[in-house]
């Protein structure tokens, strides 16, 4: 069994696919350099089973204070000057649309981190996939 130290550790994402799915779990040994990462199911709290990830078939990884979120609440697409970074907006082939900053963008790389403009959101980083999007725009 996991002890306390390493849950904290735990990096709890929500694995938008392509194809519309959404898969909640933990991530451990996650690159932005590497073509794939595991992913063990939220309901897996032992971490017996884990699942390779293709991150080709991804649409986003998103980063995630909690599972839960709150269905209720809109995020604000406003960047301030608190936000760092370069500020953009990204729209995926879905047309969701997403407003935060970035350090690290270079489209020859397989994707880049972007922090949500509202630091009340539920994302903590999200690892847009380059190639599945249809526009990133500079703002």
């Amino acid at each position: 069994m996991a002890t306390a130290s390493v849950l904290d550790n735990r990096n709890k994402a929500i694995v938008a696919f392509l194809d519309g799915r959404r898969l909640k779990g933990y991530i451990y040994n996650f690159s932005a350099q590497k073509d794939r990462f595991r992913l063990f199911l939220e309901q897996d709290t032992l971490q017996r089973e884990g699942a390779d990830v293709q991150i080709k078939d991804l649409k986003a990884i998103f980063f995630a204070k909690d599972f839960v979120g709150n269905s209720e609440y809109t995020e604000s697409q406003t960047l301030t000057t608190q936000n760092g970074g370069r500020k953009a907006e990204v729209t995926f082939r879905d047309g969701e649309k997403l407003v935060g900053t970035t350090d690290a963008y270079n489209p020859q790389k397989i994707g880049f981190f972007l922090v949500p403009a509202d630091p009340r959101s539920n994302n903590l980083r999200v690892f847009v996939i380059t190639k599945n999007t249809t526009q990133i725009r500079w703002i």
